[in-house]
């Protein structure tokens, strides 16, 4: 397997994306770490290999230091950190705080900042990576979620400048997922009718699954990406219709 024997933290873990990213680096052969701040519901696992957990806030450096370096001392190395935390909650602009934004901002952006810093040195001494999770919201205007999606696009100029800093030493490269099928899906696309409307709208017929982007950070942080670094991989099915096709039909027909 392309990771055997390798070790990665994901971030955010527990469920939806990061658990599908940590299924496939355990698939990978990896020994796999997932943190969150509180534990998931079952652990994380597949075909019999399970991820450890442990309980961190990220936004904290001083757990995120020791999260690394219990996670050496463990297993002696670090080879990849993917930091795919984050998230935010439906709000528009106006209809929030600075505080409340900040912490969208806080989470996405200065957490991954904070545990990439705290991976740094053991990263270094495996000649490893990082692999950050950004979003297509990050690519283009993001209404209800702005500050989430400045934040990742942020997230995106912050690998690439890290990638020339920590050549060559460690990699760093950017998964870019577009809309993703997880438990939590119904909360952005409604029911099951509204998400197979919305999958209808991607090129390639669907929403990516977790595993989709497992794939993607497991390609990034192989050494099949050898000669990859400061790199963004679009992971979106194509990405999404333009708008004005659609106009321009609707109006031919009438």
């Amino acid at each position: 397997m392309e990771l055997n024997g390798r070790v990665a933290v994901v971030t955010g873990g527990t469920r939806g994306v990061g658990a599908g990213i940590a299924r496939a680096f355990l698939a990978a052969g990896a020994h796999v770490v997932v943190c969150a701040r509180r534990p998931p519901p079952e652990p994380v696992g597949t075909a019999g290999r399970y991820a450890a957990f442990h309980a961190v806030d990220l936004r904290e450096p001083d757990a995120a230091g020791r999260l690394f370096a219990d996670v050496v001392a463990t297993h002696g190395r670090l080879d990849t950190l993917v930091n795919n935390a984050g998230g935010t909650p439906y709000r528009p602009l106006a209809d929030g705080t600075t505080e409340q934004h900040a912490r969208v901002v806080g989470l996405n952006l200065l957490a991954p900042l904070t545990a990439s810093l705290a991976a740094y040195e053991h990263l270094r001494a495996a000649r490893g990576s990082v692999v950050m999770i950004g979003s297509v919201s990050g690519t283009r205007p993001s209404p209800g979620t702005t500050a989430y999606g400045a934040a990742k696009a942020g997230l995106a100029h912050l690998a690439r400048s890290m990638a020339v800093e920590w050549a060559p030493e460690v990699r760093v490269n950017t998964v870019v997922p577009g809309m993703v099928r997880t438990e939590l899906a119904h909360l952005h696309y409604g029911d099951d009718t509204g998400v197979a409307a919305v999958a209808r709208t991607v090129p390639l017929g669907r929403l990516a699954e977790p595993s989709d982007v497992g794939d993607a950070a497991v390609f990034l942080a192989s050494a099949r990406a050898a000669y990859i670094t400061g790199a963004s991989l679009l992971v979106h099915g194509g990405g999404e219709r333009p708008a004005f096709l659609d106009a321009a039909n609707a109006h031919q027909e009438v």
